[in-house]
């Protein structure tokens, strides 16, 4: 079998889409911020995007909303990949076989020759069947360790060479793997254990919105409230925080609604896609981002109750 690989100098929304029609392309990998700009650009729809099989999407949480719109714009095939630096590259993959419901809402099943526990973070056993923990990897992906960071690698890596991968999540009969958050961006409020990325999805399938980040910022009450930095659609209608924070009380539990908002052009992004939370942390504490903090009608009246 042999195939012809198009390799682009930087992404372009526009562009891609140009050369997807020009030399008739049929798969690519994209991260989930490159492939909303995909189906957002004003070309996509003159396109002959036909030739077009199966979009690949990893690297950073990818919407179940966002996989659902791109299979009905585009008419193709989907496939999530799940892993990390450490475990070198994907460890779990779906398939465009796989129902729609696992297509979109899971992250596949472990690749062959690779062991996978779904691990209690306090002791490292296995949790039951659909509980959440923290999903640990062993196998011949497995990377050595850290150059010169012994303690950073016995930190990852237990003595029965499990490597820890911080992302929470869980693991059904079938071995579906599902990932539900992040250890290091768990946010506890009033003592509940609470994950940003279970917001965010919820976000996403807001017409208006585009992008979103969820993080916790400390309060004397509570601990930490949750704050959500939101990137509208362009051209979509003007909504309010309380708007969205109404949104997502009709639709999860209200503890879980964000009641600080910032509305900004762009969230900081790595190469890949990922949303740096650390930054948006930073630019909150030095009171760059101040100016376009909006608190719900809710959170103020308990902070004056």
């Amino acid at each position: 079998m042999h195939g012809t690989f198009v390799i682009m100098p930087g992404f372009d929304a526009g562009l891609m889409l140009e050369l997807f029609q020009t030399y008739r392309g049929t798969h690519s990998l994209v991260v989930p911020t490159m492939l909303v700009a995909l189906l957002d650009h004003p070309d996509r729809e003159a396109r002959d995007l036909s030739s077009l099989q199966t979009i690949m999407s990893g690297a950073a949480a990818v919407p179940a909303a966002l996989v659902h719109r791109t299979i009905k714009l585009l008419g193709c095939g989907f496939s999530i990949l799940f892993g990390q630096t450490e475990m070198h590259g994907v460890i779990s993959q779906t398939c465009v076989t796989d129902s729609s419901s696992d297509q979109s809402e899971t992250v596949g099943r472990p690749l062959d020759q690779l062991e996978v526990k779904i691990a209690d973070a306090a002791d490292g056993n296995p949790v039951p069947v659909g509980q959440q923990g923290e999903i640990c990897c062993r196998g011949y992906q497995n990377m050595l360790g850290y150059y010169k960071m012994p303690d950073a690698t016995a930190s990852t890596i237990d003595a029965d060479g499990w490597l820890h991968m911080g992302d929470i999540g869980t693991m059904d009969e079938r071995g579906y793997l599902r990932v539900t958050g992040r250890l290091k961006d768990m946010i506890i409020r009033g003592g509940l254990n609470i994950y940003p990325r279970e917001i965010e999805e919820l976000l996403f399938t807001h017409p208006a919105v585009a992008e979103a980040a969820v993080i916790g910022v400390p309060d004397e009450r509570w601990g930490e409230q949750i704050l959500a930095v939101v990137k509208l659609r362009d051209g979509a209608p003007a909504i309010t925080a309380d708007e969205l924070y109404q949104f997502c009380c009709d639709r999860m539990s209200s503890h879980k609604a964000p009641t600080q908002w910032v509305f900004t052009d762009r969230l900081p992004m790595t190469p890949t896609g990922k949303v740096q939370k650390f930054l948006l942390r930073e630019q909150l504490a030095s009171g760059e981002l101040s100016e376009r903090l909006v608190m719900t009608k809710s959170a103020s009246r308990a902070k004056t109750s």
